[in-house]
């Protein structure tokens, strides 16, 4: 009975454990309603004060 209990509990861990990834994922689609692979967002572009493009600054370390 205990195996039993036992195998039945890990199954449904394990299948809880692979339908995670699936439900995780975003799914885009196209015009024609057809699933594709998500783009990309385009990284952000930093300006200074005169407009010129410079390194955006790292955010602030949160304290852990």
């Amino acid at each position: 009975m205990r195996v039993r209990l036992l195998l039945s509990s890990l199954t449904v861990i394990a299948l809880i454990g692979a339908s995670a990834p699936v439900s995780a994922a975003a799914p885009c689609r196209d015009a024609k309603g057809k699933f594709t692979t998500c783009p990309k967002p385009k990284p952000a572009k930093c300006r200074d004060e005169k407009g010129r493009y410079v390194k955006c600054a790292a955010p602030p370390a949160s304290p852990g």
